[in-house]
């Protein structure tokens, strides 16, 4: 009984140490790719930015009901700060960009355009004064390689004011992410980071209504489609909640070079979800051109790693 016990208390711990970060990870590679998808389908029938807003407010008010709860405790003096910015660069501009870049361009190639994220990481780096290695600079021109693969197939597209809104929107947002990220690296909050997540959701949503209400671009709550509801609930649930909390947990239970494959396989699913769900184009040249980019992000993330270890 004894050995038994032992064995059984062993297998648990494997699993615990290893199968449950793997689960996490494939949960982001999977469910962060359909939420391409879901943004797509929800900005079809109502503004970009009211879907964000909704999104998250209704994500940052279940996170911080739950800590409050809790009796979580509350930032302190300069973490407001790493939040407040946080909340600019992640959620008042990236996210808030990227989803109202899908309304003009295809899903598949927003989550695409949202895989570069580490190039301007490299380049930001660069600019400050950082070496790159030979791998690093073979990575860039690799991945801007494929990028210019997959917009072979979109070239006249660029003829229409829409489409170049849409690109713009969405390099941008992988802009501010890269920023946000580097941020995060130098400024992290020491407390729950959970909790500093629905409180950067809480007060992104207040920023974007502002902004909605200032301009005049929401709609009347009675007026957003059902579908469009559906949209936000998944982004809620999948996207804000358990998927959040799935990337936070792999961060923590595995290495960098395996929980990053995340990256590489979210932009896949959205285009081939896209595909086989929206009727997006997934040709030859989408292929080949985001083989060629993921792998040159590949690249590049790993003469990244190679250069802190």
């Amino acid at each position: 009984m004894l050995n038994k016990s032992k064995i059984h208390t062993a297998f648990s711990t494997k699993i615990n140490t290893i199968g449950l970060p793997v689960i996490a990870l494939c949960w982001v590679s999977f469910f962060w790719g359909t939420t391409w998808i879901a943004s797509k389908q929800g900005v079809k029938h109502m503004p970009a930015l009211q879907l964000v807003a909704l999104r998250q407010f209704i994500g940052g008010f279940l996170y911080v009901s739950f800590f409050l709860l809790k009796k979580a405790p509350w930032p302190k003096g300069k973490q407001w700060k790493t939040i407040l910015i946080l909340c600019v660069l992640n959620f008042v501009f990236s996210n808030a960009l990227s989803t109202w870049g899908v309304k003009y361009i295809s899903s598949g190639l927003g989550a695409i355009i949202g895989a570069i994220v580490p190039l301007w990481i490299v380049i930001i780096t660069f600019f400050r004064g950082e070496r790159l290695s030979r791998l690093t600079v073979v990575g860039l021109i690799v991945s801007f390689c494929g990028v210019c693969v997959i917009f072979y197939d979109h070239l006249k597209d660029f003829l229409q004011p829409d489409f170049r809104f849409g690109i713009f929107l969405s390099i941008t947002a992988t802009i501010t992410w890269a920023f946000g990220t580097l941020y995060t690296k130098k400024k992290a909050a020491s407390f729950n980071p959970y909790f500093s997540l629905g409180l950067q959701m809480i007060i992104s949503s207040i920023l974007i209504f502002a902004v909605t209400g200032a301009t005049g671009t929401s709609v009347s709550l009675g007026s957003i489609p059902a579908v469009s509801w559906w949209a936000i609930a998944y982004l809620v649930i999948f996207g804000a909640i358990f998927t959040f909390i799935a990337f936070i947990y792999m961060l923590q239970h595995l290495p960098a070079e395996i929980s990053s494959i995340y990256a590489y396989i979210n932009p896949i699913v959205a285009v081939i979800l896209g595909s086989l769900f929206l009727g997006e184009s997934f040709n030859t040249a989408i292929a080949i051109g985001g083989f060629i980019t993921l792998s040159g992000l590949y690249m590049v993330n790993y003469a990244l790693k190679k250069a802190r270890r």
